[in-house]
Parts: C-alpha cells; sequence; structure tokens
C-alpha cells in the first residue's frame, strides 16, 4: 500500500534547464502529506498499474482530461501590492513623478487596515486566478497593513514572502509617506519579523518576512546598514530595486559614487536570499558581484517598457551565471498576468538584439546574442524563480512543492487553436504560454492544496 494524500494523473509540462523543456505525458504524480511531490510514475514504470488501480476510486485521486495540461505554478519576483488600485493609471510619465504623484499618495493610504485588507485579499485572489501561486510582495511602511497582507497569503494558501518597505529619508521622501525616523523603521521591521515567522509556524505553503528598502534613494545610510543586520541577524530575504532608471543609477552613483550592486553589498544587502528588480543598468562587474553572492534579479519587462529606460540584457546576465527570475511589478506594470510578462521578455530580448533605430544599418542596430526563447522565458518564471528565492518551487519533479496550474486549452470562450492530433506537444506548449488566459487556468495547487477554482 502506498501512503500517498492525492495522486493525479495528467500531462505536465516542466523546465528541464534553462533551455530545454519536459514533457511529462499521461504521468502519476504522487503528492505526499507536506504537499510535496513525492513520486512520478511515467506509464511504462512498472508501478504505474498498480498505483493507478490503487487511487483512481478514490477521492484522492485527479484525472486531467485530453485537452488539460499541467504547468508549475508562476513565481513573482516583484509586486508591489498596494499599487494594485493604480495599475494602468499614468505610465506616461518619468519614475520620480510617478512616485511622487500616484504612488506616494496611494500607499500612504495603507495606514487604514480595514482599507488594507480589501485591497490585499483582491491582490491576492488575482495573482492565484491568474495562475501565481508564489508571490514576493513590497507591502508599504505600515507595519500592521503589512502583516495582513502575510496573514492574508496565509489563509488563502499563496506562498507569500512579504516585505514592510522603509523609507526613512526626510531629503527623498515626502513627509506624508516616510518612517517616523531611522530607528522606528527599523524597530517595526524587526517586530515585523517576528510576527511574520510566528505566523509562518502554522502556514503549510509557508510565508516569509523579508528586509525590505524600498530603494537606496529612500533610505539614509543608517537605515540600510540596520537593515542588513537584521536580515543577517534573522536570516531573511532581502529585496529591493537596482539600478532602474537613468534617473535612479544616476543618483546612487552621485551619492556613493558606485553603483547600486556595490553600495547594496557595502550594507550586507547583497546575498544568496537577496532578490533585487529591474538592474537593467548593471555592468559586467555588478552581474559578476549578483552572481559571486548569489543575488537574483526580478526581471520586470512590461514595466522595464515604461519606466527603466532600456532593455536589460537578459541573455548576457544568464549566461554569466546570474539567478533570474520574473515579476510583474504592478502597477508599474500594468499587468498582474505573469504570462503577460512571459510573453513580453522574448519580445524585449529580441528588440534589443535586432535594434529599434531604423536609421543605423541591419548589422549596427542591435545587440548580438541578446535574444531568449519561450523556454528560457518559461525557465525564468518557473524555475528560475524558485532558485532566486532559494527555496524548492517552479519545477514539476520529485522533492518539489506541487505548485500547479491546470489549463483547458478547450475553454469555449478562450480555445487554443489546437485541432485534433496535429502537432507535437511542444507546439502545444507553445500555444499555451503564448495564448492562454485567465478563463484557461481552471484550477491552481499550492503545497498540494486546491486554491483556485474556475468553474
Amino acid at each position: 500500500m502506498n501512503s500517498f494524500t492525492k495522486v493525479f494523473q495528467g500531462t505536465a509540462f516542466t523546465s528541464a534547464s534553462p533551455k530545454e523543456v519536459a514533457v511529462l505525458q499521461d504521468c502519476l504524480f504522487c503528492i505526499d502529506e507536506a504537499g510535496m511531490i513525492a513520486k512520478i510514475v511515467h506509464p511504462e514504470d512498472d508501478a504505474y498499474n498498480e498505483i493507478l488501480q490503487e487511487y483512481k476510486n478514490t477521492d484522492a485521486f485527479h484525472r486531467f482530461e485530453k485537452g488539460t495540461y499541467i504547468l508549475p505554478g508562476f513565481v513573482d519576483l516583484h509586486v508591489h501590492a498596494p499599487q494594485w488600485i493604480q495599475a494602468g493609471t499614468a505610465l506616461d510619465i518619468p519614475l520620480n513623478d510617478w512616485l511622487n504623484t500616484y504612488t506616494f499618495p496611494t500607499e500612504a493610504k495603507f495606514a487604514d487596515p480595514t482599507f488594507a485588507k480589501t485591497v490585499y485579499s483582491d491582490v491576492v485572489d488575482t495573482l492565484l486566478a491568474n495562475g501565481t501561486t508564489t508571490a514576493l510582495y513590497f507591502a508599504t511602511i505600515h507595519k500592521e497593513a503589512s502583516i495582513i497582507l502575510a496573514e492574508l497569503c496565509a489563509e488563502k494558501g499563496q506562498r507569500g514572502l512579504v516585505g514592510k518597505v522603509v523609507m526613512d529619508d526626510p531629503e527623498q521622501t515626502p513627509e506624508f509617506y516616510r518612517d517616523v525616523d531611522t530607528s522606528t523603521a527599523l524597530a517595526e521591521t524587526e517586530e515585523f519579523i517576528v510576527a511574520v515567522k510566528e505566523l509562518a509556524k502554522k502556514t503549510k505553503q509557508g510565508v516569509y518576512p523579508v528586509v525590505t528598502p524600498r530603494f537606496i534613494p529612500s533610505c539614509t545610510d543608517e537605515a540600510l546598514q540596520g537593515l542588513g543586520e537584521l536580515a543577517a541577524k534573522y536570516d531573511t530575504h532581502i529585496q529591493s530595486h537596482c539600478s532602474e532608471s537613468d534617473w535612479a543609477h544616476g543618483y546612487v552613483q552621485e551619492r556613493f559614487s558606485k553603483n547600486d550592486a556595490q553600495a547594496l553589498h557595502d550594507f550586507g544587502l547583497l546575498q544568496e536570499k537577496s532578490v533585487m528588480a529591474h538592474s537593467n543598468f548593471l555592468n559586467d562587474e555588478d552581474a559578476q558581484l549578483f552572481a559571486e553572492t548569489g543575488s537574483a534579479i526580478a526581471h520586470c519587462p512590461v514595466s522595464n517598457a515604461y519606466f527603466a529606460n532600456s532593455v536589460i540584457p537578459i541573455a548576457r546576465f544568464m549566461a554569466m551565471g546570474v539567478e533570474i527570475g520574473l515579476g510583474s511589478d504592478i502597477s508599474g506594470g500594468f499587468s498582474p498576468s505573469l504570462y503577460d510578462n512571459t510573453r513580453q521578455a522574448v519580445i524585449s530580448s529580441r528588440m534589443l538584439e535586432d535594434g529599434v533605430d531604423t536609421s543605423l544599418p541591419a548589422d549596427q542596430r542591435g545587440v548580438p546574442n541578446s535574444r531568449i526563447t519561450i523556454n528560457e522565458a518559461f525557465y525564468l518564471v518557473t524555475a528560475g524563480g524558485g532558485e532566486s528565492l532559494s527555496l524548492p518551487i517552479g519545477r514539476i519533479e520529485e522533492g518539489y512543492a506541487w505548485d500547479a496550474q491546470m489549463i483547458d486549452t478547450t475553454i469555449a470562450t478562450a480555445h487554443l487553436p489546437i485541432y485534433g492530433d496535429e502537432g507535437s506537444l511542444m507546439d502545444t506548449f507553445e500555444k499555451i504560454i503564448y495564448l492562454t488566459r485567465p478563463e484557461n487556468i481552471r484550477q491552481v495547487w499550492v503545497q498540494g492544496e486546491k486554491v483556485h477554482n474556475r468553474s
């Protein structure tokens, strides 16, 4: 007798490597009590029929019929949860103006816990419905509201990594939206870390506190140093923005006479559990520092198109061994869907390689060897995200969490152009990544528990 809590039968796609996708056709995916994939059994394996007979008439068995496929849950490495209410707003103005005119007034509203709970509940539900099983969240400067976001992730079953934002520099932050002072910012961050670690003890899929200096321009040196020390003391994840735009990159160079990566490292903020959003302006020395420290890049291709003044050379950084995943960057990125960001990652890389200025000859127009494939983009949004967070997620593989999306390609209102048995399963995979809409995402599972079901 086997002791699996759930057994799924169906066809799955997962990254075998950054460039290769494995097709697991009509396999049995056996899940243990902890929500981990204990065993994957192929049709030709001796145990296949035995397990099938044992489970197929029980409540533990889930069969996914023809036209339905399994993908790993997506990992969003950069979400500003409070900015969901301004998604799709004012994306045509410079980053610094956008922050001060729209974003900071919006985030200041989260001093009200009731308001925060309403918005954050919708954010978590929306991301789950879009196949995002793990999210790395920026909250706001408000400790109570930030804890509420972590509680909602725990309650709704999403794996949430949540940061109480620190903004203590009076020269760079508005009076209506900043920490009271540096000591208060650090004390409340520590209290937040302790509270979320306590919450995590009774949360199956995990919730995690994240040390979160918003970005270097919003923080004093004392705050940055203190946050690095707190991260080391409690062994937490760390997140911030790094070299996002001309303005942000230039500000740090003027203040420290060095790039963001070097400055963050000096404060103890680049390490194995660090994820830095954007990082468009890293030079090769910066990228090497990321690779050496195990720090990851949260690549936000939709947001970058609006605010980063550049296209990040993702292919080059991948080749240098930098850990990279994808982020939606709500609301600098208008879409809560990582499908949109996966597609844009490929599009942006092609534009970087081919170039955009038609006044230049074709052989001088772009940056050679910059393109990534849809397979590589899929890797970034799944396995790459898991590696960036140092968690066993993002793969349909033994020893990994059962975080999964069930994609139905036959939905009448969102039917994918798949007819009969024409084409290979890899053709089907590409169609899924390029054409899936929320209607196609019929079920979402996190750590072996169903967290979304579209009837």
